[in-house]
């Protein structure tokens, strides 16, 4: 038998139609038979179609042949290396039969004032609806956020009974930070990891942020904030009121729960096209894409 061939460019689905990504730990990943084929170490063995999978994460224990590497890359399918359940991010392999409509579109409106303003703008919207954006500029916009975010903060912590005192800790002195803020900053980072798979994913730049503009991925942190209120800062003032000398395990258990409770995995890509104004947002604009025009 032959080994996995190239499919047709033509033939491959679109970013919109295919799968949710596949997350994989402890096994291999190879080709055998025309196909490329999971082997846990559990002892399940699966074929993957991953001309139709949207990326394949890859976990803890995972090896990978040259030739299943070389069947994603031939299939438009986006490969990423994560920790476990997708909470550290480490790299993904960028797929060179790509196009490149989606980082195009990404710095097209990153490098238009209005347009950047504009995307900064609906973030903000997402987050508070019900306030009113349009006459406010990007510093206004960052100052009644932070606002907010501290009475969230504050609310937190007199419903678990955690005592708040800011949000202040040294990276060069982790252990003399005070339980809630490192448990926030362990619950922001896992969200950041995975938003980071998601994003390169989708063949966002990670790099071109809206509201931030600091770091090597202020978009993952202008992504990951849509969300903080939903996932990591609930989770982590609930670790500490169960477990104050909690060592990261308890507060990226409930970061989990929160992350799929909220569905947050369906949503981003979601949000993301409706944030660009891409064909996605759109069924009825989507539907009439080429079908070759694959992000």
């Amino acid at each position: 038998m032959p080994l996995f061939e190239r499919p047709p460019l033509e033939t491959l689905a679109p970013a919109k139609d295919r799968w949710t990504p596949v997350y994989l730990e402890h096994g291999r990943l190879e080709v055998d038979d025309s196909s490329v084929k999971w082997i846990g170490a559990d002892g399940l063995l699966c074929r993957l179609p991953v001309a139709t999978v949207s990326a394949l994460v890859l976990g803890p224990g995972t090896t990978v042949t040259h030739a299943a590497m070389k069947a994603c890359a031939e299939s438009n399918t986006p490969v990423c290396w994560t920790g476990r359940d997708c909470l550290r991010f480490y790299a993904f392999g960028l797929t060179p039969n790509h196009t490149n409509d989606m980082p195009r579109l990404h710095a097209e409106a990153w490098a238009a004032p209005k347009r950047r303003l504009h995307i900064a703008r609906a973030m903000f919207r997402m987050r508070f609806p019900e306030l009113e954006v349009e006459s406010r500029s990007l510093k206004e916009l960052r100052g009644m956020e932070g606002l907010r975010v501290k009475a969230l903060y504050s609310q937190l912590g007199t419903q678990h009974g955690v005592t708040w005192k800011g949000r202040n800790y040294d990276r060069q002195s982790w252990d003399m930070a005070d339980d809630i803020n490192r448990a926030l900053s362990a619950a922001n980072a896992s969200l950041y990891a995975l938003c980071a798979a998601v994003v390169c994913s989708l063949g966002y730049v990670p790099s071109l942020g809206f509201v931030h503009d600091a770091g090597t991925l202020p978009f993952v942190y202008d992504v990951a904030d849509l969300y903080k209120h939903l996932t990591s800062i609930p989770a982590a003032f609930l670790a500490v009121r169960q477990d104050p000398k909690d060592d990261g395990e308890l507060v990226r258990k409930f970061l989990k729960k929160n992350v799929e409770e909220q569905r947050i995995l369906q949503r981003l890509p979601k949000d993301l096209a409706q944030l660009f104004e891409t064909p996605e947002a759109n069924p009825t604009q989507a539907a009439s894409r080429p079908p070759s025009a694959i992000q």
